[in-house]
């Protein structure tokens, strides 16, 4: 399973998912983007922690959609990015990953989001080996 987080392209993963990544799944002090050990930052923050624009953190959704196409026996757990320390709401970032593959997993939230824009989703706990933390 690749723990998918939320992060600053600093890589200052401090606080929240990042922290909880670079603790638990190989997330890297540093690398704020992309794949690390057992997990993918997708950032929502810049370099001086200022929250990035929506259609900035789009880009990089759709850089990750991408990755997990290109991996696709493997699971990705995509917690609420840029819903937390970035200060969007589920209903601004959610809909960016709705054309993600089945491989990635979502938090109930995201997944009610989903199912009401006609995109069956997965949820973590519906995946072998996910759990809802």
């Amino acid at each position: 399973m690749i723990f998918v987080f939320g992060s600053n392209l600093a890589g200052r993963h401090g606080a929240g998912a990042a922290k909880y990544a670079k603790e638990n799944y190989g997330a890297i002090y540093g690398m704020g983007k992309g794949r690390q050990g057992q997990s993918y930052a997708i950032p929502t923050k810049d370099q001086k922690l200022k929250t990035l624009p929506l259609d900035t953190i789009k880009f990089h959704v759709e850089q990750f959609i991408q990755y997990a196409r290109q991996h696709p026996y493997e699971i990705f757990y995509v917690t609420a990015i840029g819903t937390g320390l970035a200060g969007y709401k589920n209903e601004q970032i959610a809909p960016m990953f709705i054309n993600a593959p089945d491989n990635c997993t979502f938090c109930w939230q995201w997944v009610e989001i989903f199912h009401k824009m006609g995109k069956p989703a997965k949820e973590y706990g519906q995946i072998e080996g996910g759990n809802n933390e």
